[in-house]
């Protein structure tokens, strides 16, 4: 909740950050790009640190690494400290905070509920957005950008060695000796990451999460000041943001048993149709803004944005089940930050070039297009349950 929803706050930073320094729109959207890049690429490492030394230090570590990030933010004069601090140490801390070493924990403990309690993990991402984001568009306006900063890296370097000393981390991680002793070895055992490099699935998740986070950051990280260049007022539009957080939250919660109820290639499907409604609707908002069609957009979109991430997650978790399962599950992983990062950055771009949000939306559209194949044409996806 704290990584992920920390993470997102960026989108209410964004205008104050343009007012101060003068940043271009696509400067600014590539200290997102940053700590999106440098979340993907320290994925496959989490997860081969994950297997070795265990949560504890993963956790209160990347706890650590983001308060002191946005502390340091808080004092900064030019760009490049902004892509070190906000960039670079968030990316890093997110990611030892973020689903690889969940994903990890959660695959030994359920197995034929994997996806549901995949699902509940992933829905606080959708929470942690939901409190933080409007939580700093608040600081903003009280105390400026600074010291929001200030508020929420020295809320965290305080909270990491309290998770690090008082959460029961060997327990989470000995697993359900109940399974265990019931099936003997774990499924899987023969997946090594060679032998994951070559296989189909592989490569098809790792194209569903380049393509979706990569059309969702066209958008995602400019919502905030798209919808008040829009005509809305800042608070509003930071609350329909965390609202579509809390959209998010509820969907993930409950994508897992509508995966295993009604299919997940139906599910994914179904959500990505609606992910491209929202677009649409925001294609809309930009050539007439009205209140009606943003409390519309909210749900349709809100609703679809968190269904494929816990079916990815558990789909990898349970294909590649064994002791190489977080190192594997990282690479997968890393495409969802790159790719997101990737939107991001040509989000930014595009906006520069165009004056505008039109683009975006008309190539993130695309982008959803190219992510749902995956589930259609490769065979072990069609097939695997």
């Amino acid at each position: 909740m704290f990584g992920r929803g920390l993470g997102d706050t960026y989108a209410v930073f964004l205008l104050p950050l343009e007012r101060d320094f003068g940043w271009s729109r696509s400067q600014t959207t590539g200290v997102y790009s940053v700590y999106l890049l440098v979340h993907g690429f320290t994925a496959p490492l989490v997860g081969l640190i994950f297997d070795r030394i265990g949560p504890r230090w993963v956790y209160g570590a990347g706890l650590a690494s983001i308060g002191g990030a946005f502390f340091f933010a808080s004092s900064i004069s030019s760009l490049w400290q902004f892509y070190v601090f906000v960039g670079a140490m968030v990316g890093v801390g997110v990611s030892l905070n973020g689903m690889v070493p969940a994903s990890a924990l959660l695959s030994r403990w359920f197995r034929e509920r994997l996806s549901t309690a995949i699902g509940i993990a992933y829905s606080s991402f959708g929470l942690g957005t939901l409190l933080l984001v409007p939580l700093a568009q608040h600081l903003i306006a009280e105390y400026d950008w600074r010291g929001a900063y200030r508020f929420l890296g020295g809320a965290l370097l305080i909270l990491a060695p309290l998770v690090m000393l008082l959460v029961p981390w060997r327990t989470f991680t000995a697993g359900n000796p109940v399974h265990r002793s019931r099936k003997g070895a774990l499924d899987g055992e023969g997946w090594t990451v060679r032998r994951a490099l070559h296989s189909p699935v592989y490569w098809g998740l790792t194209q569903v999460f380049f393509f979706t986070s990569a059309g969702m950051f066209c958008v995602l990280v400019q919502l905030v000041a798209f919808l008040i260049d829009a005509g809305f007022p800042p608070l509003t539009a930071a609350s329909a943001y965390g609202a579509i957080g809390m959209m998010s939250a509820m969907s993930v919660m409950g994508s897992g048993y509508t995966s295993d109820r009604f299919g997940y290639r139906q599910v994914v499907s179904a959500s990505f149709i609606g992910t491209a409604s929202g677009m649409v609707i925001l294609l809309l908002i930009a050539f007439a803004p009205a209140l009606w069609l943003l409390v519309v957009f909210v749900p349709v979109f809100g609703l679809c944005m968190g269904v494929r991430g816990p079916i990815v997650s558990s789909l990898a978790s349970r294909y590649f089940a064994g002791p190489h399962v977080a190192t594997i599950y990282g690479g997968i992983y890393a495409a969802n930050a790159i790719g997101a990062a990737c939107g991001s950055f040509i989000g930014g771009l595009l906006h520069d070039f165009t004056g505008g949000y039109k683009a975006n939306l008309a190539l993130a559209l695309v982008f959803i297009g190219i992510a749902t194949t995956p589930f259609w044409t490769v065979r072990e996806l069609k097939t695997y349950r």
